[in-house]
């Protein structure tokens, strides 16, 4: 899991500790899925003024915003509006630009 996604620098030590004790098979993976639950921050959410927010503060249009997270312009567009939300990877990756800007895509 990459650094800064966890809770904490405890919450990460814990799960370091526990991943360890599963890969030793001390632990199963139910509740190895428990310390991720517990340990690995969710991904955010993002209203629609924020997403907007996040592109503009970046200078691109729709259209490459949408090139940048591998979705369609239509998508971005929705998402503008409120009419559709990201979740998943798009919120984390919403999450990345907002932070670092367009560079992470290096």
């Amino acid at each position: 899991m990459p650094k800064g996604h966890y809770r904490s620098d405890a919450s990460e030590a814990i799960h370091s500790a526990a991943s360890g004790l599963h890969r030793a098979k001390v632990i199963d993976k139910k509740t190895m899925r428990e310390y991720d639950d517990l340990c690995i921050e969710k991904a955010p959410e993002f209203n629609a003024k924020e997403i907007a927010r996040i592109r503009k503060g970046v200078n691109v249009s729709q259209g490459v915003f949408a090139l940048y997270l591998n979705t369609t312009a239509s998508t971005i567009r929705q998402w503008e509006q409120g009419d559709k939300k990201p979740s998943g990877i798009a919120a984390r990756m919403l999450q990345l630009v907002q932070k670092n800007g367009l560079e992470i895509f290096g």
